[in-house]
């Protein structure tokens, strides 16, 4: 079989934590690209890169996040949006990006938004699939406190069966694996500092201001977000994916690859 990408593993230690970073990664001589998969995914989410022509020599890197996949670390209660923002940089560094295309979907766009505020000058262009971008966002994230829970183990088990139970697109694929690709113990401190960001960082401005290419990408289910007439005004980009939800790597993946090829070749 032939081998498109290779597996590949770094180490990093920061914030009081050692981490061992499972990664996808290609080489090529064009800009590179760095994703950032959302809570409850992997780096298996963008594999598929390497089957997309208009990519072809574009370096490529996806990494299992923290808590997540095959990643490890050694204090999951460290996790947070700039621990995950840092991780990502390190990640950069050690695999020679100077400066990327960055992609992150819901999580991981949220990561992105931080990692690309505090390091305007290493981003190319940016495409956020879903990510955080106000309060409204936590969908997901929020029902730590809506539906508070001491025990970490049955919290977990009933935000699979709601999420399992959703009616939008995806929901029970990406519910059927939660409890294979995300450590328990790691669901709290994202979510609580998710909902931090979302709801006190001024997400929507910091977005705005980057002064870079930007991609908005999301499900037609998500056409009301009461924010995507200011991002339209704004000169963002927006990729509405038909028959999705929050997963267009799920539901519809043609879609997803072709607005960002399309978009890549704008830039």
């Amino acid at each position: 079989m032939t081998q498109l990408f290779r597996k590949t593993t770094f180490d990093q230690s920061h914030a009081g934590a050692d981490v061992t970073v499972s990664a996808l990664q290609r080489d090529g001589d064009r800009i590179p690209f760095l994703f950032l998969h959302g809570f409850g995914s992997t780096k298996e989410d963008y594999a598929d890169f390497v089957r997309q022509p208009a990519f072809d020599g574009h370096p490529f890197l996806a990494f299992d996040a923290p808590g997540c996949g095959e990643t490890v670390c050694s204090d999951l209660s460290k996790i947070s949006m700039p621990f995950l923002a840092e991780t990502a940089l390190r990640v950069a560094d050690a695999a020679g990006f100077d400066q990327f295309h960055l992609v992150g979907h819901s999580m991981g766009g949220l990561t992105a938004l931080v990692l690309a505020h505090q390091n305007v000058d290493r981003i190319v262009s940016f495409i956020d699939i879903k990510g955080n971008l106000a309060p409204e966002d936590c969908f997901l994230s929020r029902q730590i406190l809506d539906y508070p829970n001491a025990d970490d183990e049955r919290f977990f088990n009933d935000f699979v069966e709601r999420t399992h139970s959703s009616p939008t697109f995806s929901s029970a694929l990406y519910a059927a694996s939660l409890r294979s690709k995300v450590r328990v113990k790691v669901v709290r401190p994202i979510f609580e500092s998710m909902v931090e960001f979302s709801d006190n960082w001024d997400l929507l401005p910091k977005f705005l201001n980057l002064p870079r290419p930007k991609m908005f990408m999301f499900g037609e289910q998500y056409a009301t977000l009461s924010y995507l007439p200011v991002l339209r005004s704004n000169g963002v980009r927006l990729a509405e994916i038909p028959h999705c939800g929050h997963f267009p790597m799920y539901s519809n993946p043609p879609a997803m690859w072709r607005e960002i090829a399309d978009f890549i070749a704008a830039v």
